[in-house]
């Protein structure tokens, strides 16, 4: 049995789902940038690396942390390579208005935060433009 209408609600969310990651990672990307150029540095370490349930070896989330100027405690989430483990010194860089929202390891041994956002931006732009390309031959039927 076929749903009219079906295909139509299925590709406007996926363009909905990758349009708002593509937003949130260049968002993601501005704020990296940023940092890098102006921000702080301190030195932190890998406190944990959670895996996600059925040991998906792609679903890993590594947490950092470090001490700010003042010596406050940040605890933050960010992307890292696998050999990245639990006690794995880094460099984190951060703005010191907002420590926590945009702390970001910086540092050898790990890919550029600026390429990693910059990936994720391009790979969900690109996926949101592919759906839409998609809608819209399904809209039109192929038409001009």
């Amino acid at each position: 049995m076929e749903v009219p209408g079906a295909s139509y609600v299925v590709l406007t969310l996926l363009v909905a789902l990758f349009g708002a990651l593509s937003w949130t990672y260049g968002r993601r990307l501005v704020t990296v940038t940023r940092v890098l150029r102006r921000g702080v540095r301190a030195e932190g370490e890998c406190v944990r690396v959670e895996t996600e349930p059925y040991q998906r070896s792609d679903a890993r989330r590594h947490f950092f942390a470090f001490r700010t100027a003042d010596g406050a405690r940040v605890e933050f989430e960010d992307l890292a390579g696998r050999s990245t483990t639990e006690g794995t010194a880094v460099t984190v860089t951060y703005d010191p208005r907002d420590p926590g929202g945009t702390a970001t390891v910086a540092g050898r041994g790990s890919w550029s935060p600026v390429l990693q956002s910059l990936a994720l931006v391009a790979g969900c732009g690109m996926a949101a433009a592919g759906f839409t390309i998609l809608l819209h031959f399904e809209i039109t039927g192929g038409d001009r």
